[in-house]
């Protein structure tokens, strides 16, 4: 039987690059998801990553945008991991109120013999370190940050371990990336795809609020609240678990319809896309300022052919000064 699927009318569907925000009202659930394509694409081949590399980044920026998205003030979140494996750093960073920009660092060498070796999974090549996830609101404001222990998990696990520590939230999420092949002029092409989705426990009725939030119980409350009893987060639960990880990057199912196959029986209320673009901050008035505040030592130091050459991590572009223009300030 054919699968039926929802008229979604004037509303149409979000498509790539845009994070969907949702609600499933009998539930008590709210949540976020996205499938990411051409932007994806774009910031993983200007890099030329090896593929695990860029396996790794394409998660790290589905969970960016998922978390970024949900910021409602002009700001920053921060995604980035410091860890002894040969993946030893990724950042991804998100600016409202749409710009994403990744990079990662990586012992080539080490990645090499690993994957040689058949060694190639999340746990072996981020090793152990730390996922630090920040918010930053900008200048005279403090920044948040959480910090999870990066041991032998993926950064799925890592995520959820997050939100089970620092957050007062029960949340659940999913995160799936793949190099598909996609037709094109002169012949099909790989492109990367990745797709995620996440949904938090939110109950609105005092019936329905979690006891252990009131300060002066016993034990620690986050443990609880993280896993309630309550038969709608054990349904959503249950639900998440029957996602396929082609569904969260299939270009044909798409954010909504894959809500609309999770929750057709509650009813999903799904809302305007947010878009996210392939976007660094970097500028050439933002590096002459930081090379205004280096001594002259440092700028001797800096010059290579006569010039200082300077490449964004993020975005790759190069900026090139004069040595003079920054020794006769000095």
């Amino acid at each position: 039987m054919a699968e039926h699927q929802p008229k979604l009318g004037e509303f149409g569907y979000a498509g790539d690059d845009h994070v969907v925000p949702f609600e499933v009202g009998p539930l008590d659930v709210r949540g976020r998801t996205v499938q990411l394509g051409p932007m994806l694409d774009a910031i993983l081949s200007r890099h030329d990553y090896p593929e695990p590399v860029a396996r790794l980044l394409a998660e790290a920026c589905v969970l960016t945008v998922l978390l970024g998205t949900s910021l409602k003030f002009e700001g920053k979140f921060i995604l980035q991991t410091r860890t002894d494996g040969p993946v030893d750093m990724l950042v991804a960073d998100f600016s409202t109120p749409s710009a994403l920009r990744a990079y990662a660092r990586f012992d080539a060498d080490r990645l090499e013999a690993l994957t040689a070796a058949g060694e190639s999974s999340q746990q072996t090549l981020l090793g152990s370190g730390v996922l630090a996830l920040t918010i930053d609101q900008g200048a005279h404001t403090q920044r948040y940050q959480g910090i999870v222990q990066l041991d032998g998990e993926t950064l799925e696990e890592a995520a959820r371990t997050y939100f089970r520590q620092s957050e007062q939230i029960p949340t659940d999420l999913r995160l799936s990336v793949a190099k598909l092949l996609t037709p094109g002029i002169g012949g099909a092409r790989e492109q990367w795809r990745a797709g995620g989705i996440l949904a938090q426990f939110l109950p609105q009725s005092p019936e329905r609020m979690r006891v252990p939030d009131l300060p002066g119980g016993d034990g620690d409350p986050r443990d609880e609240i993280h896993d309630p009893v309550d038969n709608s987060w054990q349904e959503l639960l249950a639900l998440l678990g029957t996602i396929e990880p082609t569904e969260l990057i299939d270009p044909t199912i798409g954010a909504e319809r894959l809500l609309y196959r999770l929750f057709h029986e509650h009813g999903v209320r799904v809302f305007g896309g947010v878009p996210v673009a392939d976007q660094c901050s970097c500028s050439k008035e933002k590096i002459r300022g930081i090379l205004e505040g280096f001594s002259a030592d440092e700028i001797r130091d800096s010059t290579e052919d006569g010039g200082i050459h300077v490449a964004c991590e993020f975005c790759s572009k190069q900026y090139d000064f004069d040595p003079a223009e920054f020794t006769a300030a000095q």
